[in-house]
């Protein structure tokens, strides 16, 4: 079996993004969501309330952009 070359389309062409950037946009933002409750955890044994608003604000970051990944 033969492939003809004009029949082939690639994914720059269709406009569609290859699995692995999806994956590695997914990685990062469960990395940051883990960064968020990391800070959060570390603020509450310190009493901080702005690092624990930096972990608030990271981890709704991150819940967001996973939520846009899924759409």
């Amino acid at each position: 079996m033969k492939l003809d070359e004009n029949d082939i389309v690639t994914q720059e062409e269709t406009g569609e993004a290859a699995p692995i950037d999806e994956v590695e946009d997914r990685v990062e933002a469960t990395m940051k969501e883990l960064e968020g409750k990391a800070k959060k955890n570390v603020a509450d044994g310190l009493q901080d309330p702005e690092l624990a608003q930096e972990g608030d604000r990271l981890i709704k970051e991150a819940k967001r952009e996973l939520a846009d990944k899924e759409e």
